[in-house]
């Protein structure tokens, strides 16, 4: 039958309804119980004990499916919390009740009430002896509700998914999980937890293309902010030593398993602070997730087993890409070599490309896949880290690193740039790329050297990518399946 005509009787058994006065989205009940609670509570209590409680119980949730035998019926109904059997029976319910039951469809929000007992099959049931509708569904669920795997239709539609596939659900309750672990992290270390704007008037904290917008009242172009980290790091600047925020940051770039154009970060900073001490953190922290939220630092992500076991690896760009790319030292140490190198690989590189740029380009064919174990990647070229404190012993290198799991970017932090002077000429490089034509290069930001000016403490800061952290511990493949609402690309179909 084809959803026009399923709609269509739908539609009609609404009206007879209608007519005889039966409201479809009523608001007064109340709800005692939930299904889990009733499962947890009598997990083993038997038939006879159960005869013997008088007690009783209610739950409201989606009528997910009806199994009919005549003058009765098993339902099965599911709240947030999980499902549990329903045993109905005409010589149980009144005749309106019993009459409103068998009009009851697949989808409708439902409210149930009654006794407890055990089937012959020992599943615990409620025999119910009041059962309400409150809220009528008009269009039915999918016909195969209980596989819905079309990826299109999920992502589009997350209520279905989230209707018909609980192992979806329980991702996105790990995911919470995951952030409160997070800020008790974070608390639990005198971190402070603030906001910073949404709207910056210049795109800053990262390399990075981003969404651009216009306030009528100031007259002035805003953009959504591609990082937090320079309202950050004038926080610091104020005295508020150890600071952390977890929201939302936009990128005006490509989508893909592990790319959402509106993602969400945690970044923190710490006066007085190293990158190393940082790299320490990191492992305490992902240690700390792990262990609260699975009992263990071992899981297979995707098959592949992994340990997060501190400590974890630390290796230079240079030793990566020498030892694990295979790349001879004589490529990465001279600028034109790197260049021809590239080109033989496919890589974007311009003649005026700096090494550091185009070391990076072969990093990211050549090694970041590789890297499945939790590895810190360190030192990483000045060209490519334009808010990064200078390494001491060999200044074309930065205080710097980003941990790699699975092959994929989960953090970025470094000691953080403080010289005001050092950060304009970083600037002023920034601003000769783009004059180049790259549009993800940094803006000039004289307000922030302004404020490195008034002294900021010696700091390191480090953003984490939380969607791919929850990836990650939830052994999902895609970023999207992390993601309550991604961004699809539009589709004119009428709203099907």
């Amino acid at each position: 039958m084809e959803e026009s005509e399923l709609l269509k009787k739908r539609k009609e058994k609404i009206e007879s309804l209608k007519s005889e006065g039966i409201a479809l989205y009523p608001n007064n009940v109340g709800v005692k119980d939930t299904a889990s609670s009733i499962l947890e509570r009598f997990s083993v209590t038997d038939h006879d004990a159960l005869e013997q409680i008088d007690e009783r119980f209610s739950v409201a949730g989606r009528l997910m499916a009806v199994r009919s035998f005549g003058k009765a019926a098993f339902l099965k109904v599911q709240d947030r919390t999980g499902s549990i059997q329903t045993f109905i029976h005409k010589n149980i319910l009144d005749e309106k009740t019993y009459n409103l039951f068998k009009r009851l469809d697949v989808g409708d929000i439902i409210f149930v009430s009654g006794k407890l007992f055990r089937t012959k099959t020992n599943e615990l049931t409620i025999e119910a002896d009041d059962i309400r509708l409150l809220s009528k569904a008009v269009r039915p669920l999918p016909e195969k509700w209980h596989g819905l795997t079309d990826i299109e239709t999920r992502y589009r539609q997350r209520h279905l998914d989230l209707i018909v596939n609980p192992k979806v659900k329980e991702v996105f309750y790990q995911r919470s999980r995951i952030i409160k672990l997070i800020r008790r992290f974070m608390e639990d270390r005198d971190f402070l937890e603030v906001e910073t704007p949404m709207m910056q008037p210049r795109a800053g904290g990262a390399v990075a293309r981003p969404f651009k917008t216009y306030h009528n009242a100031l007259a002035m172009d805003l953009y959504l902010r591609i990082a937090p980290e320079l309202y950050l790091k004038r926080l610091i600047t104020g005295g508020m030593e150890r600071v952390f925020e977890i929201n939302r940051n936009f990128r005006n770039e490509g989508i893909s398993t592990f790319h959402n154009p509106e993602f969400t970060m945690m970044e923190f900073y710490q006066a007085y602070a190293t990158y190393e001490d940082l790299m320490a953190i990191t492992e305490d922290m992902f240690a700390h997730i792990a262990q609260n939220l699975s009992g263990s630092l071992l899981f297979d992500y995707q098959g592949m087993k992994i340990d997060l076991t501190p400590p974890w690896r630390r290796i230079t760009v240079r030793d990566a890409l020498i030892e694990i790319g295979g790349i001879g030292a004589d490529i990465i140490s001279d600028t034109q070599r790197a260049i021809d190198y590239a080109r033989k690989m496919n890589l974007p590189a311009k003649d005026n490309d700096p090494l550091g740029k185009v070391m990076m380009a072969i990093f990211d064919a050549v090694v970041e896949e590789k890297l499945v174990q939790p590895t810190f990647i360190t030192q990483y070229p000045v060209e490519v880290s334009p808010l990064s404190r200078k390494n001491d012993e060999d200044p074309s290198f930065t205080d710097r690193f980003e941990l790699y799991i699975c092959g994929r970017e989960l953090a970025n932090g470094f000691s953080e740039l403080n010289d005001p002077a050092d950060q304009r000429e970083r600037f002023m490089m920034q601003l000769a790329e783009r004059e180049a034509g790259d549009d993800e290069a940094h803006e000039m930001d004289e307000d922030y050297i302004r404020a490195l000016e008034y002294a900021m403490p010696p700091t390191a800061g480090e953003g984490i990518g939380i969607d791919r952290l929850v990836m990650l511990l939830t052994d999902s493949p895609s970023i999207r399946d992390v993601i309550l609402f991604p961004h699809m690309r539009s589709r004119d179909d009428g709203g099907k």
